[in-house]
């Protein structure tokens, strides 16, 4: 069984090449700089692997997953 992961940007490695947007449309949109928001709804099991692909092909490594809180 998985945990349910959410999506985190570290802003200072990121330089809003916009790829993680272009995987993840239904969780990250660009802002007029081109540089991610995020919605910060935990990520469903079924989008886990474009998640994690995400992840892997951002050029500068600035998104990663992480746990979401169970508040």
């Amino acid at each position: 069984m998985s945990t349910a992961q959410r999506i985190d940007i570290d802003w200072t490695a990121c330089q809003g090449h916009g790829l993680c947007a272009d995987f993840l449309p239904e969780h990250i949109t660009l802002d007029e700089w081109g540089y991610p928001l995020v919605d910060d709804v935990p990520v469903p099991a079924g989008t886990a692997r474009r998640a994690r692909r995400a992840a892997a092909d951002c050029p500068v490594l600035a998104l990663r997953l992480t746990p979401a809180s169970t508040d």
